[in-house]
């Protein structure tokens, strides 16, 4: 029966069916195969997987991030990190990753991000001579950092599916999404230097100051939002619904860039793209279930046993079985599809379940940017106007920067924890 399942999964998605569709013929196919099980209680187990208040940050926080995105917010960021770090040899790429994980800070979505930030400094690094194809790769690997650092939807989704603390998965992820985007800008100036790819002219302490003054709305976003949470002045929940608002306040009445119409439609994108996350947790709470029934995650975590000898060599399979996936799955569906397998067997293995997700959501961006199914990776090749080979090939000192960088987080746990330990007490 399992593997009719898996087979049935595989055959939807060779096919092209979305990703809820095919959990949802599998759970179908399964049902109507065993007597014991009913069709009747799909729609209940649907409807019980995402009543949950806590569920609500998940659209609350696309919303936010979408109306900071088009509402002027990523522009103010530009402009005040070029006037710090601009004139330094690559001065443009590094504004790409420390705007990337700035911006990241505001929206928690890698997408977004790279939309945002590629929109605005693409243009501008062609225009200095960068090459296309950097100017994707840098753009594109830069904005995976969004869904490291904190408030990140990923993550979000991830402690709801472990039943683990929000606010200690956004405190997990803060030093590893710093980590990364130390390790881009080491590559960003290597490549730039090796290339010569000049900086912006040095700007004086007068602009400095205005362009902060601007930007200033913009930079207390992240404080607001991870203020209040870790400060206990409201739930990771209630802080989405306070960035909704205090993006909407500051994109429409301050920066005046955000009309009506067009706050409608970011209303609209927002909330299908939210919808269709849920719709995939609802059914994959079904999906759960029919697995439990048929006592797959028991034989996944004696097959991890009997390869695994121990938490590190089952942390190694976790990686590449993650970065496999990630290249061919979006990363929400991974999310909700794994991690109901992996994690009780990562705690059997005695590995603190925030350490491990920060380990699959790191993974999983990564598979934002690696072919065939990349999404950052095709959007910055779009907005540079370069070839897809192209870009992969300039791609690649960023993926070995990863590749160390997720080494690290997975194998010294103090990374990810130590700051989470230090908030704890």
């Amino acid at each position: 029966m399992s593997a009719f399942i898996y087979i049935c999964l595989l055959l939807c998605f060779a096919a092209g069916v979305p990703i809820a569709f095919s959990l949802g013929a599998a759970c179908v196919a399964a049902i109507a195969s065993d007597p014991s099980m009913s069709m009747v209680w799909i729609a209940q187990r649907m409807f019980a997987g995402i009543n949950s208040f806590p569920y609500l940050a998940l659209p609350f926080f696309i919303l936010a991030g979408n109306i900071m995105a088009e509402g002027g917010i990523s522009k103010r960021l530009v402009r005040f990190f070029s006037t710090l770090v601009g004139r330094f040899s690559g001065g443009l790429a590094i504004v790409a990753i420390v705007v990337s994980l700035f911006f990241g800070a505001i929206c928690g979505s890698a997408a977004a991000t790279c939309a945002a930030v590629g929109a605005i400094l693409i243009p501008g690094m062609l225009q200095k001579k960068y090459s296309a194809p950097f100017s994707a790769a840098t753009v594109a690997s830069a904005s995976c950092i969004g869904v490291m650092i904190p408030p990140s939807v990923p993550m979000v989704l991830y402690c709801f599916m472990a039943g683990t603390s929000i606010s200690d998965g956004f405190t997990g992820g803060i030093v590893p999404g710093i980590l990364f985007a130390v390790a881009f800008i080491v590559i960003a100036a290597i490549v730039s230097r090796k290339k010569h790819y000049g900086g912006d002219r040095a700007y004086s302490g007068r602009e400095i100051w205005a362009a902060f003054k601007d930007s200033i709305l913009a930079l207390l976003t992240p404080v607001i939002i991870l203020g209040g949470i870790y400060s206990g002045f409201f739930t990771a929940t209630e802080a989405a619904t306070v960035a909704v608002i205090y993006s909407v306040l500051v994109s429409m009445f301050v920066y005046r860039e955000m009309s009506w119409t067009r706050l409608k439609k970011v209303f609209l994108e927002s909330g299908l793209l939210a919808a269709s996350i849920l719709l995939i947790i609802s059914v994959a709470a079904v999906f759960g279930v029919v697995l439990t029934k048929q006592h797959v995650p028991q034989m996944l975590a004696e097959f991890f046993s009997t390869v695994a000898g121990n938490k590190y060599v089952f942390l190694l399979l976790v990686n590449l079985l993650l970065l496999v996936l990630g290249m061919f799955m979006e990363n929400s569906s991974c999310i909700i599809i794994m991690t109901p397998l992996l994690a009780p067997i990562a705690a059997s293995y005695g590995i603190d379940l925030i350490h491990f997700g920060v380990i699959l959501v790191c993974n999983l961006a990564v598979g934002m940017v690696t072919p065939p199914f990349g999404l950052c990776l095709f959007m910055g090749s779009d907005l540079a106007g370069a070839k897809l080979g192209s870009t992969i090939r300039s791609l690649v000192p960023y993926l070995v920067a990863s590749l160390a960088a997720l080494a690290l987080i997975t194998y010294v746990p103090d990374i990810s924890m130590g700051l989470v330990r230090l908030l704890r007490h």
